[in-house]
């Protein structure tokens, strides 16, 4: 009955030690993709092109007065727009989904007195120089 007993739960023992060299080598794998991801997201910014959202693009005379640039990007110009409405205070606190507007706000907002915080994107992208 012990050679039974060994024979089962001797090999659940070398499964288990199997599995957790398994685990730790899979653990080791996923840190070293998660290091390359961000070296090569660095390579990316610091010589690479940028594409998309995060591509720094002119931007119109409206815009650059709120940013305090003549270009960048549209992540940029949304983060900076909501820091300035968290920073006064612009939502309405009955409904956190609406923004309202003062006079800095409404020069980009096409002169709006509220907008939805899902409008936001849609006003900013007219401000940006469409290229051909």
């Amino acid at each position: 009955m012990a050679t039974a007993y060994n024979r089962l739960f001797g090999g659940c023992r070398a499964l288990m030690a199997a599995a957790k060299s398994s685990a730790a080598a899979a653990s080791a794998k996923s840190s070293s993709v998660a290091a390359s991801a961000k070296s090569s997201s660095a390579a990316k910014s610091a010589g690479g092109k940028t594409t998309g959202i995060t591509k720094v693009l002119p931007i119109s005379p409206q815009l650059g007065k709120f940013l305090g640039s003549n270009e960048a990007s549209r992540t940029d110009a949304v983060k900076q727009v909501w820091q300035y409405i968290k920073l006064h205070n612009l939502q309405n606190p009955a409904n956190k989904k609406e923004i309202r507007c003062d006079e800095k706000l409404k020069t980009i907002f096409g002169g709006k007195d509220s907008v939805g915080f899902t409008e936001i994107a849609r006003f900013l992208s007219q401000h940006f120089v469409k290229s051909a």
